[in-house]
């Protein structure tokens, strides 16, 4: 707390310079540059163009020029700079953006688009993060939505949405090349050597005549990735009642180690004591090949028939190589995308259609790559009497309960495959290609995501005075059944579909001599096993004076489950992660005890036998009553209500802007997941000691719905000071907190956000001649994380990034020297992932007009 409160005052004192040199500073004739970057036009915030200043909710805007400013290495990471933006990384290539909490590694309710068009993976439903991204040469500027945005747009959009805006060729043609040369893993502390990071991307746009354009895209990049090596036992009281611990616990289960969990630990009795023990598993960095390549590009023509309507088709891909969390991790490997995507506007109307293909290539979990690694040496059954033979061997030989214990691992361990040798990379590769993770690790999914939309600006069209809109859209998931990770339950051998489908109207009006701007949107959406769902929102913008505003936002969003929530069908590890839709899991609900409940029971029987001296079969009835029936039932859309009031306002002769929210939501219905077994017998007197025996139950992991009511408040302020035209100086702050009203279950999603986020730094373009710098910092506070993978805190964050710059104006050539992280503190964006230290790097761009 004391760090935080310096860096409150040291914002708070900033701030107080910044505004007293603003009251000092003399009027400047020319003023028309300043206004134009603090009244930039945004869309995403109502589909109409409006004014920054005068949007109805909140929105921040970053221009071209603001990103080619920024110490980042691309514009994607100088998104985590932005207003309320928490960003993860799982990996150098899947970098992920949110806001306003309740992040995770597959993010979804959040929506990210390209011109409009949602670039979520079909089977993930959640956005491929900056693997499918615009290059920095065709990026025109991006606008975050924070907070719910699902009455405009669908989507799931209840946390917020982001729009890459990229390049027209009509306006900005030419060609242009950029290389970007970079090193990380300077001092890893995973002992990794410093390694090379190579970037290059090129556009090439030109119009051809008044009616034609086309553009080109290409990037190709290669590094390694940050490494996720977390040796932190995740179960270091599985064996208190014999006190063994550390290196000694017999059930040591690291974080970025696999093939130790829960499903892979069994309770033996040894020497007249229970113990639980569990296969001894490989770390990830054994299994994982941390080789990072991305290869993307777009293609795109465009067609004016007339002055106001365009046209257009583009095709997009992306072939990755990189590292992606979710309940676990995976290795992408070979891992294609690929986008075709109709466009057509003019005055009055607009309308796109498009497809998204996803085939995961040659991928594998990593998890179930080291579980099936152990299992193909020697199955469960084998290796835990080989382990109790030779623990009691050693046990009769005198040796102490720790010393046989770890004797009883190596014998048990003997002939295991070895990391790096000929025979593990063998049976890698051969595993990499088995789909069905009880004996491989295989990700081989194919699916598809089919899109179309249109709105009519019925205001202009009838002349009415006040804006109206109507638009209407229909989208199909197309899943091709692996088997495996999907299976179609009502028609096997077809594909799998999951449809939706929605239309909105969007009214608003001026009044009280243009002053006051109310706007009402209502949106429908319904979702194949869903009723009709409704989702208002209500806007008002008041013009307190010429460059003052407040305004005020009620919305209501829903959440629907994801293809992977309402339809996986897994078998992993021994336990089966099933679908929560009633056609994928009806029957199991109602028969399973929740795992929360087991383990509970299960410790107080091993407690009672190693140290009340009591038989297992007695311990079991002694502690059958905190065995629970499982009381959820089948999925349901999430809801939440969102209230938001905020204020902007230009001051100081159009140099200093200030936009500030305050933010109340709550949510119901949490899509969520429970562990829960059920016993193989309807034998009520039996199902105790089926439940704590592994080999009499059948295990689940089921997606459901949390029974708490939560609620989350805070509040953003973005700051933005123009000392002449050479300097600037901006910040931005967030307050986030997550507050619960009702009984927690504790199933609803991890907040899995810092509550302060800060961001501040000063810009410098032109300062001599064309030399340019950017220095800024950003800190943001511990904060607990929940996952299925890990829970724990995430220690706070300082960084630093700094850039210099110099343009040639010929040839025309950019070249920028700069560093994220230049401190090379390395810290953990997320637990279960890696360690992120400084990225050092060199951009040339030219460009050829």
């Amino acid at each position: 707390m004391g760090y935080l409160k310096k860096m409150l005052c040291v914002i708070a004192c900033t701030l107080s310079a910044i505004i007293m040199v603003a009251q000092e500073q003399k009027p400047e004739p020319d003023t028309s540059h300043k206004v134009h970057v603090l009244q930039e036009i945004v869309i995403s915030a109502s589909r109409l163009q409006e004014k920054q200043l005068t949007a109805p909710v909140s929105i921040s805007k970053l221009s071209n020029s603001q990103i080619q400013q920024t110490a980042s290495p691309g514009f994607f990471d100088a998104i985590g700079s932005m207003k309320g933006v928490h960003m993860i990384v799982p990996s150098m290539g899947f970098k992920i953006i949110n806001t306003r909490g309740f992040s995770n590694t597959t993010n979804v309710r959040f929506v990210q688009m390209i011109d409009n068009v949602d670039n979520q993976t079909p089977h993930i439903g959640a956005p491929i993060a900056n693997a499918l991204s615009p290059g920095d040469l065709d990026i025109d500027h991006v606008e975050v939505i924070q907070g719910v945005a699902s009455a405009l747009y669908g989507m799931n959009a209840t946390n917020g949405l982001a729009n890459f805006t990229t390049k027209d060729p009509f306006t900005t043609q030419g060609f242009s090349i950029q290389q970007q040369v970079a090193v990380n893993h300077v001092n890893d502390p995973n002992n990794v050597s410093a390694r090379l990071y190579n970037e290059t991307n090129f556009r090439w746009a030109k119009a051809i005549g008044k009616k034609w354009a086309f553009k080109i895209n290409a990037g190709y990049n290669r590094g390694y990735d940050w490494v996720a090596d977390n040796r932190s036992d995740l179960f270091p009281n599985g064996n208190a009642t014999t006190n063994l611990y550390g290196a000694d616990n017999p059930a040591y289960d690291a974080v970025n180690g696999y093939g130790n969990e829960s499903s892979n630990r069994k309770t033996l009795t040894l020497a007249g004591k229970n113990y639980v023990v569990a296969r001894t598993g490989y770390y990830e960095r054994e299994v994982a090949d941390y080789n990072l390549q991305n290869v993307k590009g777009d293609v795109s023509l465009y067609f004016r028939p007339t002055e106001n309507a365009q046209l257009s088709y583009t095709y997009r891909t992306a072939f990755l190589n990189n590292t992606y969390q979710r309940s676990n991790r995976f290795r992408l490997q070979d891992y294609l995308l690929q986008q075709h995507i109709v466009q057509f506007k003019n005055a009055l109307f607009q309308a796109r259609a498009y497809i998204t293909s996803e085939n995961t290539g040659h991928s594998y979990n990593l998890r179930s790559m080291a579980e099936t690694m152990d299992l193909s040496f020697k199955d469960n059954n084998k290796w835990f009497a080989d382990y109790t033979n030779a623990f009691n061997t050693a046990y009769a030989a005198k040796a102490d309960v720790s010393a046989a214990l770890h004797a009883a691992r190596d014998a048990a361990d003997n002939g295991r495959l070895q990391p790096g040798t000929a025979a593990f990379k063998d049976k890698l590769k051969q595993l990499q290609e088995i789909n069905n993770w009880d004996i491989g690790a295989a990700l081989k999914v194919k699916a598809h995501l089919v899109h179309t939309e249109g709105s009519f600006d019925l205001g202009k069209f009838l002349h009415t005075g006040f804006n109206l809109q109507v638009g209407a859209d229909f989208r199909d998931y197309i899943i091709v059944p692996d088997g495996n990770y999907f299976i179609n339950p009502t028609d096997s051998g077809h594909n799998l579909n999951y449809t939706s489908y929605g239309f909105f109207v969007q009214a608003s009006k001026r009044l009280l001599h243009d002053k006051l701007q109310i706007s009402a949107v209502l949106r429908g959406t319904g979702y194949e096993y869903f009723n009709l769902k409704w989702n208002p929102r209500l806007t008002a913008v008041y013009e307190l004076t010429r460059n003052d505003f407040v305004r005020f936002s009620y919305q209501n969003g829903y959440r629907f489950p994801s293809i992977f929530e309402g339809f996986s069908n897994i078998n992993s590890g021994g336990v089966k992660r099933v679908g929560g839709l009633k056609v994928m899991s009806t029957g199991v609900f109602e028969n399973t005890w929740l795992k929360s409940s087991i383990d509970a029971f299960t410790a107080a029987v091993n407690k009672d036998v190693n140290t009340a001296g009591l038989s297992q079969a007695a311990a079991i009835e002694k502690n059958k009553g905190i065995l629970q029936h499982n009381t959820y039932t089948y999925l349901q859309p999430e809801q939440m209500h969102s209230f938001e009031v905020g204020y902007r306002s230009i001051l100081f002769n159009n140099r200093f802007s200030v936009d500030i929210d305050l933010y109340y939501n709550f949510y119901s219905n949490f899509i969520a997941q429970i562990e829960g077994s059920v016993p193989n017998t309807t034998d009520s007197t039996q199902m105790p000691a089926y439940l704590y025996d592994k080999n009499k139950q059948a295990r689940y992991r089921l997606w459901t719905n949390s029974k708490t009511i939560v609620h989350n408040y805070g509040t953003e302020i973005d700051l933005l000071y123009l000392v002449d035209n050479h300097y600037s100086l901006f910040g931005n702050a967030s307050y986030q907190t997550l507050k619960r009203t009702s009984a927690n279950d504790g199933l609803e999603d991890g907040f899995n956000t810092p509550k302060w986020m800060v961001n501040g730094g000063i810009r410098g373009v032109n300062v001599y001649k064309n030399l340019g710098f950017s220095l800024s910092a950003r800190y943001q506070s511990s904060f607990y994380y929940q996952s299925f993978l890990v829970n724990g805190n995430v220690p706070a964050v300082f960084n630093a990034d700094a850039m210099v710059q110099y343009s040639f104006n010929k040839p025309s050539l950019t070249v920028k020297l700069g560093a994220a992280n230049f401190l090379n503190h390395y810290y953990y964006s997320i637990l279960g992932g890696p360690q992120i230290g400084g990225f050092y790097y060199t951009t040339l761009t030219y460009s050829l007009k």
